[in-house]
């Protein structure tokens, strides 16, 4: 049942990792200078123990872990010991962690939130050199989640792509069928979206229905015009500079929210419609949202008659940008060759097959790989070609502090969703307030 206890947000979409140490010694846990021995790398090291420990914070449980890792990285590697560090609560929180000396080798957290996490904390590890002498092949990978990897480190490969996620359209069927609306297809444009999403928006039996919703916080991060939240040239939050803010709060918020009673109905709940109103309530017709639901909600998902299709689009062909989780290893780690290794196993076809199967969407560019995709879940009937249907819109440069960008453009968005202010100023409140987290970030990272 530990999928009902999984998070659902982004940021959502990560492990974590364990407590203890690797098999090779202490070290000062300076940034860029892991501790370990420098000799030679044993012709089969596997076969010599070693314990590699993850953590990330967001809270994943261990039976997460383990379905998703850990059970096939402990098949894999029978001879060493795998780990995973549970935050839940006081004492496993990254900055305690590091307080008692706590060390783990491998930091995982979805693309943004690594980035805020990792870098203020000084546990990154450029691996550049020992993905060269371990012959790990990148090219395998889709090249946008490395690209992206490496941009936000400054050319170097501060961790690893493990598994992604984007944006796809789940439907309620039930409520297309009640209203006599044909089922929306792949390859939906926005326009048809809305025009779908006015035939089901409505007030009937004293039941509000909204037609589309979205989760605002996972839009805004993989945003499909690829508008960055940062000048990283003048450090400055995008909001109120970059003339796309106001097209993708026209799109995404009033267009679909603003169809006949969409609005009134809103009101009446004071929030834009949710996770909990598509799956839960079941009055809402469309839901964009994660590909990853299929799992993490995979129980909760039982009481619906639902499906998916591809992300509706702007530009015909580009969906949502991807929402890679990166691994990297930590400069605390205590056997670089082993945790290199067991890295190296999670990018192959072997260990991105088992895992596309359950539904969980690879990082490979290969074919044979992505048609893995749903087969062992218990929604393999459904239409998981949507999940790559799109092309992924390009990822832009992010900074540190971009997780606190999307907290304040979100508050922007609900702002505008709900008629408390106009776009522009609603711009200009959210620019202010970025402006401000910003200047947080750096004065705690001098």
């Amino acid at each position: 049942m530990f999928k009902k206890r999984m998070m659902l947000l982004l940021a959502c979409m990560v492990t974590a990792g364990s407590l203890a140490a690797c098999s090779n010694g202490g070290g000062d846990g300076k940034a860029g200078e892991p501790s370990g021995d420098k000799g030679t790398t044993a012709k089969d090291i596997t076969k010599d123990p070693a314990e590699v420990v993850f953590y990330s914070n967001n809270g994943d449980p261990v039976e997460s872990f383990d379905y998703r890792f850990g059970n096939s990285l402990r098949k894999k590697f029978p001879n060493w010991t795998i780990k995973y560090i549970q935050r839940a609560g006081t004492g496993t929180n990254l900055d305690e962690l590091l307080a008692n000396g706590t060390k783990f080798d491998i930091f995982f957290q979805s693309i943004g939130n690594f980035e805020a996490q990792a870098f203020p904390a000084g546990i990154q590890y450029d691996m550049t050199e020992l993905i060269k002498s371990q012959k790990v092949d990148l090219s395998r990978l889709d090249q946008s989640v490395v690209d992206a990897v490496k941009q936000a480190s400054g050319g170097k490969l501060y961790g690893l792509p493990i598994f992604t996620s984007n944006l796809v359209t789940y439907y309620n069927k039930t409520l297309f069928d009640k209203f006599g609306v044909p089922y929306i297809k792949d390859g939906i444009t926005w326009t048809e979206m809305v025009e779908t999403s006015k035939r089901l928006t409505r007030l009937e039996s004293g039941m509000q229905y909204f037609g589309f919703t979205h989760s605002p916080a996972h839009t805004m991060r993989m945003n499909p015009l690829s508008i960055p939240n940062v000048d990283l040239a003048s450090e400055t939050p995008t909001i109120n500079k970059d003339d796309r803010w106001k097209k993708y709060f026209q799109t995404y918020y009033l267009e679909p929210m603003r169809v006949p009673g969409y609005l009134d109905g809103m009101k009446k709940i004071n929030k834009i419609p949710d996770i909990n109103m598509f799956v839960k309530d079941q009055n809402v017709g469309m839901y964009g949202y994660l590909s990853s639901l299929i799992y993490v909600w995979e129980q909760e998902l039982k009481s619906l008659n639902w499906d998916i299709v591809s992300f509706p689009t702007v530009d015909k062909g580009i969906g949502s940008q991807s929402y890679p989780s990166y691994f990297g290893m930590t400069n605390m780690v205590r056997n670089k060759e082993a945790t290199m290794e067991v890295l190296k196993y999670m990018i192959s076809d072997e260990f991105q097959s088992e895992m596309a199967r359950k539904g969980i969407m690879p990082v490979l560019s290969s074919d044979a790989v992505k048609k893995e995709l749903g087969k062992d879940s218990p929604y393999k009937d459904r239409n998981w070609n949507a999940v790559f249907y799109n092309k992924f819109a390009p990822i832009p440069a992010k900074a540190p502090y971009d997780a606190e960008m999307v907290n304040q453009y979100v508050t922007a968005g609900n702002n505008i969703a709900l008629d408390k202010m106009d776009i522009n100023t609603a711009l200009r409140s959210a620019d202010e307030a970025a402006v401000k987290k910003v200047q947080e970030y750096k004065s705690k990272n001098k």
